[in-house]
């Protein structure tokens, strides 16, 4: 790539924290050329993003560059006065960042944050802003442009918040896109949309992207050249084909290997009594208001849903955002109302359960939220979070409860942490503290809402593997919501495919997703990026 080619130009960057001068990137370099896609890819703390927020200018408080340049068409960023830089930022240099809900101020309308970049950077009339961002939202196929500006974002979905954001950004059609995480939290057929979508906008108006992810199905699918981090260095740099086919350094090769394999679905187990029977469930949401007296109607979000899940079983919960699988999951634990329906627990009913049925039926069921960091307590270290479970397990003293606490931590490989606080671990060690929690009570049936999900492939393979450890330990029965059906044939027997809140298919994990019959199940098997090693190695 020659000099006259190249839009971006990193050299020998180097980032630390202030507060002791810890390195967290060092000597990174790379060049990106106008219309190029390229991926930077690596483990949480790798520094993929930091190097992202430098381009930007956006480096967090207490991190400063030590060294290097950052040139943008020959102009060195890290020189840059911060108007200098404001005035590239939105014209020049766009950034889609992971959650489109904290970059979208939930206090102003769609229209208004859309409208923000132009009034800074153009002299449009405000009838010309309008019309631009509505053609936009068209070219984002968003339904009804006109009424989406005068929206607020939380009346969206994830994917359509970030195609809300795509369009913000490509507005003024920047020369360079950093998109960092920019799918994590979306279902394959949202993560595959918005993707599509970026990769044309930005070939119509010969836009560099840059994508950081751990993903490596999506850099397979769509990036031409790849960068691989490793705490803070630059280990590897080449064609995707390259890289994938023959990777040169072992920490690509280890990212590699935590890949998960399709074709590996765990077989059925027998039959056997049910820990949780749920009888045409039903959930409805009423209709939000409609002027003074009137309602809009009532929003089913279970129709009619019925499944059995066994000691010892995996069933797993698949679909696109909206589909009603996490609203399940609740309401089979009696957080959300139900409708109408029954739900089992060891033969007894739970919403007419009382008294000691209804007590055994809270202590033998836990759940596993989808982001640890909020759901763990930041005043409480690690010990006290997972004891919290066992105050009100009968019969059991303070040093029985200190040696189940302890028994649970050396499970998951934490006890030498049982005394740090939550911001002190990892996103891998968080989530482990998570199910310790869920698991020390030794329940019956859990609930793991989308348990793996912003974790990087290495930590999800090992997440994932620990939970079937413990599982095939405790025997416990275990609904596992997701949208990854790579991590769903790991750890489930039989899978259920959820769309609009109505059950289309279930079965054998190794039936359904090897051989779909609905053709939802095979909209979203299609969209799953997948990195063929076996193919790309011959």
């Amino acid at each position: 790539m020659s000099a006259h080619e190249t839009l971006l130009q990193v050299r020998g960057l180097s980032l630390r924290a202030q507060a002791g001068g810890q390195p967290i990137v060092k000597d990174a370099g790379f060049d990106v050329a106008p219309g190029e896609f390229l991926a930077i890819v690596g483990e949480s703390g790798s520094g993929k993003t930091m190097v992202a927020r430098a381009i930007m200018g956006l480096t967090p408080p207490g991190v400063e560059i030590a060294g290097g340049q950052i040139l943008f068409d020959g102009q060195d960023l890290t020189q840059c006065k911060p108007r200098q830089l404001q005035a590239l930022r939105g014209a020049q240099l766009g950034m889609v960042f992971q959650e489109p809900m904290v970059s979208l101020n939930p206090a102003h309308r769609i229209g208004a944050q859309m409208a923000e970049g132009l009034k800074l950077h153009t002299r449009l009339t405000g009838t010309e802003i309008r019309e631009k961002c509505i053609a936009m939202l068209r070219r984002v196929r968003i339904e009804n442009p006109e009424r989406c500006l005068d929206a607020y974002p939380h009346e969206f979905s994830g994917g359509m918040r970030q195609r809300i954001m795509l369009a913000s950004v490509m507005l003024l059609q920047p020369r360079l896109l950093i998109a960092d995480e920019p799918t994590t939290a979306l279902d394959m057929l949202a993560q595959r949309e918005v993707l599509d979508l970026m990769v044309e906008l930005a070939a119509q108006a010969r836009t560099a992207v840059i994508l950081i992810t751990h993903n490596l199905g999506l850099v397979s699918r769509y990036a031409q050249r790849v960068m691989v981090m490793c705490r803070g260095d630059v280990v590897e740099t080449g064609g995707v084909r390259q890289v994938l086919r023959a990777p040169a350094h072992e920490y690509t090769r280890s990212l590699l290997a935590a890949l998960p394999r399709p074709g590996q679905a765990r077989p059925p187990r027998a039959g056997g009594e049910a820990v949780i029977r749920v009888q045409d469930l039903q959930v409805v949401y009423p209709g939000s208001r409609k002027g003074l007296f009137g309602r809009h109607a009532a929003h089913h979000v279970l129709k009619r849903v019925s499944l059995d899940i066994h000691a010892g079983e995996t069933v797993a919960v698949v679909g696109g955002s909206g589909s009603g699988k996490t609203t399940l999951g609740r309401a089979i634990l009696n957080v959300v109302p139900i409708a109408g329906g029954r739900v089992l627990y060891r033969g007894v009913d739970v919403g007419g359960a009382r008294g000691p049925d209804r007590r055994r039926f809270r202590l033998g069921c836990q759940l596993v939220f989808q982001d640890p960091y909020s759901s763990l307590d930041p005043r409480m270290r690690v010990h006290a979070i997972v004891a919290e479970p066992l105050r009100l397990v009968p019969g059991l003293d303070a040093r029985e409860k200190k040696r189940r606490t302890d028994e649970t931590l050396d499970e998951v490989g934490l006890l030498h942490l049982a005394e740090r606080w939550p911001h002190e671990l990892s996103g891998g060690q968080r989530q482990r503290v998570a199910i310790a929690r869920a698991l020390v009570r030794r329940p019956e049936f859990v609930v793991a809402d989308e348990p793996v999900s912003a974790l990087d492939m290495t930590i999800q393979a090992q997440v994932l593997a620990l939970f079937r450890d413990l599982q095939a330990h405790h025997g416990f029965a275990c609904l596992f919501i997701s949208h990854d059906l790579l991590a769903v044939e790991q750890i489930a027997e039989r899978v259920v495919v959820m769309e609009k809140g109505s059950i289309v298919e279930q079965g054998a994990t190794r039936d359904v997703l090897g051989a779909p019959r609905h053709p939802y199940t095979k909209a979203l098997l299609e969209a799953a990026p997948l990195v063929d090693l076996g193919r790309q190695a011959a």
